[in-house]
């Protein structure tokens, strides 16, 4: 099964700025350690360099990449969509962790989302998330959170199923 697990703001559906993410969010960190643990995530080579410690420990990392013949110390290479298939067994969990082009690629094969919505518009993001298309995915589990004192900004955490 592959699945997409990404942060967005509301109104347009940012997901970066100049290579980081939008905002320092510890429970949305927690939260991704927490379903991505034990499990292969796939991400492209800026996503890879934007990570404060690679590769993500408990995890098989991939990098996607389409310079041939690059190589990321601790991590997997595949240099199209389709050589993930080749290396793992969509029978398991996949997570798809970023970039926006990887996103993109992903989305029409994706069979689940994991989305923690940031409520707040993010005016100066650079980077976007495909649109959840209502006809396509079917929302399946909300949780809404507060802003307090470590997370900046209120936050839900969404799960969607492809229809």
């Amino acid at each position: 099964m592959l699945s997409i697990i990404v942060a967005i703001g509301d109104g347009n559906n940012a997901i970066g700025r100049q290579g980081e993410l939008l905002c320092h969010l510890p429970s949305d960190l927690r939260h991704f350690k927490e379903i991505t643990a034990g499990h292969t995530v796939v991400m492209g080579r800026r996503t890879w360099f934007s990570l404060p410690k690679h590769p993500l420990p408990n995890r098989r990392n991939i990098v996607i990449t389409d310079i041939q013949d690059e190589q990321f110390s601790g991590a997997e290479t595949i240099y199209s969509i389709d050589g993930l298939s080749s290396i793992v067994s969509l029978e398991e969990e996949v997570f798809i962790i970023g970039g926006g082009m990887v996103y993109r690629q992903f989305m029409p094969i994706a069979d689940k989302l994991y989305i923690t919505h940031l409520h707040h518009c993010f005016d100066d993001a650079d980077t976007f998330f495909p649109k959840i298309e209502k006809q396509v995915w079917r929302l399946t589990e909300s949780e809404y959170h507060d802003a307090d004192e470590k997370n900046p900004i209120p936050y839900s955490f969404a799960e969607y199923e492809r229809k």
